[in-house]
């Protein structure tokens, strides 16, 4: 069975922010553990470049629609390349892989008698795409996510007919599996429970859209064409790319990560797309929270917004993505501290793990003629129920997407490890022959851990996983099974270690 994770498709009114690094990040270290536990991974990432916003951010900018979107499509894609996202599809809703997905969707959903024309009439935000409720009904009223004025609309456009889909959607929500975390399906629960009124799927007076086959005067509504990216992107790169095709090689999604201002198209407009045109929804959705800078909302007018370009070139990807999926629990929202920052990954990276590998390697260069110690038994000491434990655990909230706790988990087992380590004190011990045994168990103990470290970390930090692996003399771990590798003692005896060199420097709060 195939793992189809995706991210949201990415507005291109703007490049990257650190909200869309975030998401990103996080997908990708999904993508890696699931890669790493043998499942075939289907990893979507991509950009939405219709609308009205689109449009006038293009005209604003003195380009074409299609001159802004190559351009911003471009630095998403290269960004990604950037922070070293493994992303196997890449779509853009401009292309014309996806306008026939969204086409042959549309044949199936009018044949099951769910398109009508209508008349739309309502307060419309440019900035969410999206008819707003406006109490006083005033001109002046603004959106409370983009502080803009709403603009009137009056157009006759096509509908689709949610409301046939009310117990459908009922049933499905119902299902704790579907929407995560739990505050996020009772927000959607209480919405779903007022009633669901039929939506609006086109746009007249709007050119840059997918044209509707049957009313050429008429482009789809950009959420009805972008949530089928999640499907068009599958074929892509086919030569046969169709909805079929996708539909065969893999739908449906097996998670959608989402911020959670967008929870309600994705929980159930989308499902109910779906259910129309006679597709399975997706298994599960996990609308993650914001990102705060220093306790307060990050915009333009504060002059607080994080150029994740600037900390990735200042701090490296690693750093940035630790900090996020260690300090952040998915689905709350999370505020970037500089300060804090810099320490966790100076205590966590830089010392907690960093040094344990250093200086005991050290030791065992030291020692034991730059080899890992021999020993006579691996199997009988304290420190393989921790490993055992922290394993079983890390697993455990992998599985369940509990990131955060899974890299504390790899934390707190090197904490641990640093704590037997000065416990023992093998360098007190090496002062007499008689306990030459004693420290090449406690060494071999202490190697053998950081190896597990390396072998946990890689979904989450990949580079500092390979340079862990790459010191203790572990270079074709590639080769080998990751699930077969958490067990212990396969560090070899007598294995040639790399000179000790830090595997992370130490940043400077500035």
């Amino acid at each position: 069975m195939t793992f189809i994770i995706t991210t949201p498709l990415y507005y291109v009114n703007d490049k990257p922010h650190l909200g869309s690094v975030y998401t990103t990040i996080i997908c990708d270290s999904i993508a890696r553990y699931k890669r790493l536990r043998g499942e075939k991974v289907i990893f979507i990432t991509g950009v939405d470049e219709h609308g009205l916003k689109i449009q006038r951010t293009a005209l604003n900018n003195g380009v074409s629609p299609k001159e802004h979107c190559d351009t911003i499509s471009d630095i998403f894609k290269n960004n990604w390349l950037e922070w070293n996202i493994s992303f196997n599809k890449f779509i853009r809703t401009t292309s014309q892989e996806h306008e026939k997905v969204v086409h042959e969707f549309y044949e199936k959903v009018k044949a099951s008698n769910d398109i009508y024309m209508g008349e739309q009439k309502g307060w419309y935000c440019v900035g969410c795409e999206e008819f707003k409720d406006n109490p006083d009904n005033s001109p002046s009223y603004k959106c409370p996510i983009h502080k803009k004025n709403l603009e009137w609309k009056n157009e006759t456009n096509l509908f689709f007919r949610l409301s046939k889909y009310q117990a459908a959607i009922e049933e499905l929500i119902q299902d704790q599996e579907f929407i995560e975390p739990k505050e996020r399906r009772n927000e959607i629960i209480n919405f779903v429970s007022k009633g669901l009124k039929d939506f609006s799927i086109s746009r007249t007076n709007l050119d840059w859209g997918i044209r509707v086959p049957d009313h050429l005067n008429h482009t789809f509504y950009v959420w009805f064409d972008a949530l089928l990216g999640y499907v068009s992107a599958i074929s892509s790169g086919d030569s046969n790319y169709s909805l079929d095709l996708s539909i065969k090689s893999g739908w449906p999604a097996s998670l959608h990560i989402i911020g959670k201002d967008i929870l309600r198209f994705h929980a159930i407009y989308w499902p109910a797309m779906l259910i129309s045109a006679g597709m399975k929804p997706p298994k599960k959705i996990f609308g993650h929270g914001f990102l705060t800078r220093e306790g307060q909302k990050m915009g333009k007018s504060l002059g607080n917004i994080l150029d994740p370009e600037i900390l990735l070139n200042k701090y490296g990807q690693e750093s940035v993505r630790w900090y996020l999926l260690k300090d952040i629990s998915l689905g709350s929202d999370g505020d970037f501290q500089d300060r804090r920052f810099v320490d966790i990954i100076n205590n966590d990276l830089a010392n907690t793990i960093g040094n344990l590998l250093n200086r005991t390697i050290s030791m065992s260069c030291k020692w034991f003629n730059n080899q890992t110690p021999s020993i006579s038994e691996k199997n009988n000491n304290e420190i393989i129920t921790l490993a055992n434990n922290s394993i079983k655990n890390y697993l455990n909230y992998f599985d369940n997407y509990k990131i955060d706790k899974a890299t504390n988990e790899i934390l707190n087992f090197a904490i641990n490890v640093n704590l037997y380590l000065n416990k023992k004190e093998p360098w007190s011990l090496i002062k007499d022959d008689n306990n030459i045994n004693d420290v090449k168990l406690i060494i071999y103990n202490v190697l053998e851990a950081t190896r597990i470290i390396g072998i946990l970390i890689k979904p989450i930090l990949p580079e500092f996983s390979n340079k862990i692996l790459a010191q203790l003399g572990e270079n074709d771990i590639a080769n080998k099974n990751w699930e077969e590798s958490l067990k212990w003692g396969l560090l070899p005896e007598s294995n040639k270690l790399q000179k000790p060199i830090p595997i992370i420097n130490k940043l400077d709060y500035e």
